[in-house]
């Protein structure tokens, strides 16, 4: 029984030593040069930090594989990795480093011009230097042999509805059930060749990376720019032989759009699976249109349960404007629907709130004790013992056939472009404005728009998007901008979110 996922990464490298592990545009690298490579990092954090354990430690993140061994490497130390994407803005990554108040943060090649313009007293590491460290097998020994397989792996940042974003912190434990499942579930093996997607500080990602050193497999690194020129990113799906797709729904919609299969095809693809948000039965059908017999797979699942919970694998024919399930639970993995009180079970046939109990469940949110509180409850269906749930904030219902049915959100919290952002957070962003007076965000869900509401002296789109632009991912900018002198009011004097509504 595994208790850290670097044995997954030790026994591939036994089983498979010159077997490309990752590869990016610019380099790949071995099962063999990644455990020795992982291991020198791990020998230069340990001293420049010392001893510390369980802390931790930010890595700057890019598409490329020096993330991914910097990854290894902080695992290694018996600490824990926070990925930050680079083109993040600056204000927005230096609010997420003062709430870890981190060992330390990692920047390499493509990631060391952000590190420099990060203000914090917080040491620096270059991976060069860290690299040039020799092994130090006996400080490995010591920090495995108090390893825990409760210990914290990484922590992914997500929307925050009061402005600050909340780090996820997931458990080797969970990640270890995350990979089994996949293997049992879907047929991984060492033959599988996987082309990432997912950018690194995603969960998404975390399917690809472990699945791979899991499975003894391969995995590429599809670069970003593939994805506005499908024809392209066909050509490299052939070029690398790429049989399995773990991707955010957003990608698959991508290439349906650009209808990419009308002169060429992926030739090696077996599997294709996708999460992240709803996906459309037209998409889906145009896809298995030109790929009719290759394995199709709806993922679900949030951050907080480490990625996904539920899974569909499609074995009929859908109508556009049928409903795809999410399926069924994995393995070890509880789900409750519960009322909307979440006081007892949803009625029988009826919609409740999808909750999670089981070992996949995340530690809860680094450092935000009252968060964790309340997303992470006890069972109410249980008085006899602690049992945390998840409460994820959507709501489904069983199908005849006993597959879970997504039907909405309970909240405010969506899923846009394979990103789960919470509206408060941009309306945290657009009220600090100076000139705005007051604002709203709603989700047009039948044309899949973020629509700011505003009040304000005057129209202000090109001011309140310079604004957002220093503190707010581009994914979370609002697609649409209604300026008003004066937003409606309810009964309660607070701003008519329902009026509003009946606007989109």
């Amino acid at each position: 029984m595994q208790r850290n996922v670097l044995e997954y990464l030790e026994q591939s490298a036994l089983n498979y030593p010159e077997k490309t592990a990752f590869a990016d545009t610019e380099e790949s690298v071995t099962y063999r040069e990644l455990w020795t490579r992982a291991k020198r990092i791990a020998a230069g954090l340990q001293k420049a930090i010392g001893a510390q354990v369980r802390k931790p430690v930010v890595v700057l993140v890019d598409k490329d594989i020096q993330s991914i061994i910097s990854f290894f490497g902080v695992a290694y130390t018996g600490n824990f990795y926070v990925p930050i994407d680079k083109d993040l803005p600056r204000e927005r990554i230096e609010s997420m480093v003062s709430l870890l108040e981190p060992a330390g943060i990692i920047y390499h090649d493509a990631t060391g011009a952000c590190a420099k313009e990060i203000e914090t007293d917080v040491l620096k590491f270059d991976y060069k230097e860290l690299l040039s460290a020799q092994e130090d097998e006996a400080y490995l020994s010591r920090v495995r042999g108090q390893a825990l397989d409760t210990d914290p792996l990484y922590a992914i940042f997500t929307s925050g509805s009061t402005g600050v974003p909340k780090g996820v912190l997931v458990a080797h434990r969970s990640v270890i059930d995350l990979v089994d499942n996949f293997k049992e579930e879907f047929g991984f093996d060492e033959s599988c060749i996987f082309g990432n997607q997912a950018p690194f500080d995603f969960d998404v990602s975390v399917k690809d990376i472990y699945s791979t050193i899991k499975n003894g497999a391969t995995m590429y690194i599809v670069p970003k720019k593939l994805f506005v020129t499908p024809a392209k990113l066909i050509d490299f799906l052939n070029e690398k032989k790429i049989n399995t797709v773990i991707w955010a729904t957003s990608a698959l919609v991508i290439v349906a759009n650009f209808k990419s299969f009308k002169n060429s095809v992926p030739q090696y693809l077996k599997r294709v699976m996708f999460s992240g948000e709803v996906m459309p039965n037209k998409v889906l059908n145009y896809w298995r249109q030109y790929l009719p017999d290759i394995m199709y797979v709806n993922l679900y699942g949030p951050t907080e349960i480490t990625c996904n919970c539920t899974f569909y694998k499609v074995d009929r024919e859908f109508d556009d404007n049928e409903v795809l399930p999410i399926g069924k639970k994995f393995l070890n993995t509880g789900i409750l629907l519960l009322d909307s009180e979440r006081k007892g079970l949803a009625e029988e046939g009826g919609i409740g709130e999808i909750c999670v109990s089981g070992s996949s469940l995340a530690l809860g949110y680094y450092n935000n004790e009252e968060k964790t509180r309340e997303a992470f409850i006890q069972n109410p269906l249980n008085s006899s013992y602690p049992e945390r749930i998840y409460c994820t904030g959507d709501l489904a219902r069983y199908d005849e056939n006993d597959d879970l049915i997504f039907l909405s959100r309970r909240d405010f919290q969506i899923k846009h472009m394979g990103h789960r952002i919470e509206l408060g957070e941009i309306e945290v962003a657009v009220n600090a404005l100076p000139f705005i007076e007051a604002a709203v965000c709603l989700y047009d869900d039948k044309n899949k728009k973020i629509v700011l509401f505003y009040q304000a002296g005057e129209d202000c789109k090109k001011e309140i998007v310079a604004g957002l632009g220093r503190v707010l991912p581009k994914y979370m900018w609002p697609n649409v901008f209604r300026h008003y002198e004066k937003l409606p009011m309810n009964k309660n004097a607070k701003i008519d979110r329902v009026k509003l509504k009946e606007e989109l």
